[in-house]
């Protein structure tokens, strides 16, 4: 099925439109009704065949190609959009409200007005919508959002002095742990692993398999290993990218230990188990009763 990608947000979703008979090129804006309205999109994937696995139904049509009337309007909608940000900060502040305004999107018909926003609790906005549909007397939605939503709209530069992640590609946001941090030998002061919005670093997903693989490789510290001169020892160390590791060897002549340091090659020990040789040995068992609590749950 040949598809379209549109994307209505920097670094957003990408979303699968039909093209119908017209030919769209990666960088052009696409006129698309979706379930919020008639929306003006950027182009990210031009006309390709895509398995119909891969599509989420029903596939909308495209409704035109932008032309420059489109354009202009769609400059017109960002002024709006930032007069409509200065009127609702004013009536936040006017009804004494704990929220915090962080972005507003007018649909491209103008049919609604989105305001997005962050709050520690539930809100009671009933006479803010009230204000805000009798200045600008259409649809109003108020849509409260988590930290890691708002940084990524609002952006910024992370502590590598880069543009966020979530806020230059990440179209959605992965699972982040504590131990990506562990297996990477990252120090666990909150303060160098987590990102802006106070939440634990994207980026540490990007290097999870490597690490994962390389230390697989490796011996674990405490672990017992035989160098290639025949000597016992205890793992004190690792480097994981140089795979190099250090050992206290015990010398035969003497009684005495040292510290060595080894490639990973040059030492005999038991591997560990990677993460998923793991989950399909032992951890086999307890997926498949995790599959068929959720199907218990949705069978009732």
């Amino acid at each position: 099925m040949i598809v379209i990608g549109v994307r209505f947000r920097t670094a957003g979703k990408v979303y699968y439109f039909s093209p119908g008979e017209t030919v769209f090129r990666r960088g052009e804006h696409a006129i698309v009704e979706t379930s919020r309205g008639v929306e003006y999109g950027l182009v990210v994937m031009g006309n390709q065949e895509v398995s119909e696995e891969k599509i989420v139904p029903p596939l909308r049509t495209v409704l035109r190609k932008a032309g420059g009337e489109d354009d202009r309007r769609s400059e017109e909608n960002k002024e709006k959009e930032r007069e409509a940000y200065r009127i609702c900060q004013s009536k936040i502040r006017e009804h004494k409200l704990e929220m915090k305004l962080i972005d507003v999107e007018y649909t491209f018909d103008r049919g609604k007005v989105l305001f997005y926003f962050t709050a520690d609790g539930r809100v009671d906005f009933r006479s803010l919508v009230k204000d805000l549909a009798a200045i600008f007397r259409t649809r109003i939605e108020l849509r409260q959002v988590g930290v890691r939503d708002e940084t990524k709209m609002l952006g910024g530069l992370g502590i590598c002095g880069r543009t966020l992640c979530c806020h230059s590609y990440l179209s959605e946001f992965a699972p982040v742990s504590i131990k990506m941090a562990k297996e990477q030998g990252l120090s666990l002061n909150p303060t160098n692993i987590s990102g802006v919005c106070g939440r634990l670093m994207c980026c540490l997903k990007n290097e999870e398999e490597v690490y994962e693989f390389l230390n697989s490789k490796l011996p674990n510290i405490g672990d017992l290993v035989t160098t290639s001169e025949g000597l016992r020892g205890e793992v004190s160390a690792v480097s994981v990218l140089n795979q190099k590791v250090k050992v206290v060897v015990s010398l035969e002549k003497e009684d005495e230990k040292e510290l060595r340091e080894y490639k990973v090659t040059e030492l005999r020990f038991k591997p560990r188990r990677r993460k998923s040789e793991a989950e399909n040995g032992a951890g086999g068992t307890e997926k498949k009763n995790h599959s068929g609590e959720r199907n218990g749950r949705k069978n009732r």
